[in-house]
């Protein structure tokens, strides 16, 4: 596969087994600098087996993700628009063949309809999802731009969608271009496996089938200009130190080509599918406790990088993890093309876990005392690419960050919150601004005047 030396991978981590605690201590003292891990470090931690020793790269985590990021949680939703798909992955209920899932594909209008409905529960951020083809009379790349134009037009009194993303097949570099040019965010794309022959046997049909031309897609998207990608592996396909460390060997690549890595990094394990007997028994299952150190060691090993965390894990692991790197969740998420309005008549693409609504993970984020936030300033400055690279490895975004996230969090309880909600939210509103420095007190202290003058969408 591509960038992928798979015998170097397995040679690091045969090496690191054992690795001496003293040395542990090293590269988490390296870590805790805010510097980058190398490919020999990654994997010290990863074969990590002492519960004491896992502890303390939590605790390094922890501390990583708040120099870096503060303790805000940015939130989010997905919008499935179709769930018609040319590739036959076995894990996934939408490859082609599957009878247990009836098929749809949502016009413009009904997009409309959808981010309305997001709206209406205070979203501002959405993540587009389609299956990989086309819909009928129209190209794969004319309907994820009118799809992005369409939630972009959506309007519920003087609240929109301030950011959207995609999460779409790989594209050429002259479409990846005209999928820039409809101004979305981040071009999200899942590897699933760095492991070239477990992904031969798990994607058996159509363009996916093609490990190459996936793996590729990425470096596409950064030529056309497209310069906020995610990416991430499906956990459960092969063993998770692997494709950890795979990972990293593909930023490798990202950052020696490109000068930049992924904007932001997602942690999916498999989950049951719908016609789908391998989604329930995968072969490399990832047991929670090595859940919880890969997403800390993947934290520690790319500070700068956001990691996403989605409705597939239960509500207690999410509750619990926030605290080891994730940046970014999803809430009361729908995994079927119209799926917010007809309770998922349409096949869902995986089951869901964490079903709590957006109110009730604010609710949560507040009592774990972390700014839920639904800022999209840095697309908007162009803080996006290298620029937002430079503000995140030394920690300079943090401000930023805070700032904004604690104006978009007095528009949601100002304008969407029950009055039970909306007195916690202040309370922790009223212990956040005076840890901000100066200069920053002054930005919130402005910018509040302006929500409470009837503005939205003010940012620095």
């Amino acid at each position: 596969m591509l960038y992928i030396d798979e015998e170097k991978i397995e040679d690091l981590l045969a090496d690191a087994k054992g690795t001496p605690a003293h040395k542990i201590d090293a590269v988490l003292n390296k870590a805790g600098s805010l510097k980058r891990l190398a490919l020999d470090e990654t994997a010290a931690l990863l074969t990590v087996e002492d519960p004491r020793i896992i502890e303390k790269i939590f605790k390094a985590a922890a501390y990583v993700k708040n120099e870096i990021y503060g303790n805000r949680i940015v939130l989010f939703a997905p919008l499935y628009i179709s769930n018609y798909c040319a590739n036959r992955c076995v894990y996934c209920a939408f490859q082609s063949g599957n009878p247990e899932v009836k098929r749809k594909h949502l016009t413009a209008d009904e997009i409309r309809a959808q981010t309305e409905w997001l709206l209406k529960r205070g979203h501002k951020r959405v993540l587009i999802v389609a299956g990989e083809s086309g819909v009928p009379g129209k190209s794969a790349i004319d309907y994820y731009i009118e799809a992005v134009e369409a939630v972009y037009s959506a309007r519920v009194g003087p609240h929109y969608i301030k950011r959207v993303n995609i999460n779409c097949a790989p594209l050429s570099v002259e479409e990846f271009k005209r999928l820039k040019a409809s101004h979305i965010g981040t071009y999200q794309l899942f590897q699933e496996t760095y492991h070239e022959a477990t992904y031969r046997k798990c994607h058996l049909k159509g363009p996916k089938s093609d490990p190459d031309n996936r793996l590729s897609a990425v470096d596409r998207a950064f030529t056309a200009g497209i310069d906020d990608v995610g990416i991430g592996p499906l956990y459960g396909l092969y063993d998770y130190s692997f494709e950890t460390l795979a990972m990293m060997m593909h930023i490798e690549h990202l950052e020696k080509k490109f000068n930049v890595g992924p904007h932001t990094i997602s942690v999916p394990r498999i989950e049951p599918a719908a016609g789908s007997e391998f989604s329930l028994n995968p072969p490399y299952k990832v047991a929670d406790e090595d859940f919880k150190k890969l997403i800390a060691v993947i934290r520690l090993s790319v500070p700068y990088t956001g990691m996403i965390l989605t409705t597939r894990e239960t509500a207690e692991m999410r509750d619990e993890v926030i605290n080891l790197g994730i940046s970014q969740i999803s809430a009361e998420s729908k995994t079927s093309p119209g799926g917010y309005s007809d309770n998922e008549k349409w096949g869902g693409q995986f089951t869901t876990s964490d079903r709590r609504s957006l109110e009730e993970m604010i609710a949560m984020l507040i009592r774990k005392g972390h700014i839920p936030s639904f800022c999209a300033a840095c697309y908007r400055r162009d803080r996006t690419g290298e620029k937002f690279m430079g503000l995140a490895k030394p920690g300079l975004i943090k401000g930023m960050c805070s700032v904004n996230a604690l104006v978009t969090f007095k528009e949601y309880l100002d304008d969407f919150a029950t009055p039970k909600l909306k007195e916690e939210g202040y309370g922790l509103i009223g212990k956040e601004v005076p840890k901000l420095d100066a200069r920053s007190k002054e930005q919130v202290k402005k910018l509040f005047a302006a929500v409470d003058a009837g503005l939205r969408d003010e940012y620095v």
